[in-house]
């Protein structure tokens, strides 16, 4: 295709599974680009809110090949992850392009896929989509919404407590950030109320890998089905710490039944029960951002993509990568090395040789692994 940059592999996506699927496809000498919306790395954590720090970050799992090595607890996970995952990029040499935004995917009509974007476009025998939840928040919609003169936000645009000071503060949604926001606003805020649509699960005691494995498997099953994939909390609980048990006996995290309507100063329910709010902040999660990725029809009638460990069913050209069982971070490691594998059968199959444009590949030992490291961040 004139004008096109040819290879064999886009990456779309710059976070945990976008490189964790560079590194694997480095490793295996595939040529690929990897393009990041992002302007810098460190993928949806550097949009984080400043209070969430470290130490609060829940299961985050080192990239493969370089460990995360003695991070202060007490600095932002913005500034923490985003620091690693630029050593990381520079450790391995990886090819990131940024900031480019994938507008389409398209079948090229000679066998390889069309990636365009305002910066350019590409042609590749293969694609892997690593571009996560985070640009695509999701905000139910309920009578009145648009009545309500107050503020309401979602989870993407949260600032951290220090905006909610002496305010009422009305928090929607079941996950573990509802649960984030609700401890830390309720420092400072006039009054908190958490509603959700079900009951909420605490977990108590560890969370092993029988019951990892038994979780991704739900997940799992929904996306072989082609059924939108759920939240992880939906799945595992809520983990029940010291700070969750405090909000528990203090009322903090005292749940009630989601509200039926909206009103101009709060919230209502059907059997007349009221709660004024200056704040609606909606904690209700995200969805899989793939909206570039319509042109192949890829959506089964249940709204998702079906896929078979991390390949699309209907396009063996595609893999999701960080979509449904692999939406985890140590998820996103092993889904990014088995993606390159099937990637690589593919292109044996094809005619001529491929496309080698990668970026440069750091070995060490006879076996030709990638070097690993570590990377310390004060």
């Amino acid at each position: 295709m004139e004008g096109a940059e040819a290879v064999d592999v886009v990456v779309v996506g710059g976070g945990q599974a976008g490189l964790s699927s560079a590194y694997h496809l480095a490793r295996a000498g595939i040529g690929y680009v990897l393009l990041d919306h992002a302007p810098r790395p460190g993928g949806a954590w550097q949009f984080r809110w400043p209070s969430l720090t470290y130490g609060k970050v829940h299961g985050m799992h080192a990239l493969p090949g370089m460990e995360l090595t003695d991070a202060d607890p007490l600095r932002p996970s913005a500034a923490v992850i985003g620091e690693y995952f630029a050593a990381y990029e520079e450790r391995f040499g990886l090819r990131v392009r940024r900031p480019v935004d994938v507008t389409a995917v398209r079948d090229g009509g000679d066998g390889r896929l069309r990636v365009e974007s305002p910066a350019g476009i590409w042609t590749a025998r293969a694609l892997i989509n690593a571009t996560g939840t985070w640009d695509r928040p999701f905000w139910p919609r309920y009578p009145g919404q648009k009545s309500f003169r107050g503020r309401q936000l979602h989870t993407a645009d949260y600032p951290g407590p220090q905006e909610f000071a002496g305010a009422r503060v009305v928090v929607v949604g079941g996950g573990t950030s509802a649960v984030q926001h609700l401890l830390e606003i309720s420092e400072v805020a006039a009054e908190t109320t958490w509603v959700t649509r079900r009951p909420p699960v605490f977990r108590d005691g560890s969370f092993g890998e029988a019951e990892g494995r038994a979780a991704v498997a739900l997940v799992d099953e929904r996306v072989r089905q082609g059924l939108p994939p759920q939240s992880v909390v939906s799945v595992t609980g809520l983990p029940l710490n010291e700070a969750v048990r405090t909000g528990l006996a203090s009322g903090v995290l005292e749940r009630r039944p989601v509200f039926d309507r909206i009103t101009a100063t709060g919230v209502a329910w059907a059997d007349g029960r009221q709660v004024e709010a200056d704040v609606i902040l909606w904690a209700t999660g995200f969805r899989a951002a793939i909206e570039h990725l319509a042109p192949l029809h890829l959506r089964e009638p249940g709204g998702g993509i079906r896929v078979e460990g991390t390949r699309a069913v209907r396009d063996e050209r595609i893999h999701l990568v960080g979509y449904g069982p692999s939406a985890s971070t140590i998820g996103a490691n092993r889904a990014g090395g088995a993606a390159v594998r099937e990637i690589r059968r593919l292109l044996a199959r094809g005619t001529g040789g491929p496309v080698r444009t990668g970026g440069p590949v750091r070995t060490g030992g006879a076996d030709g692994t990638l070097e690993p490291a570590g990377v310390r961040l004060a």
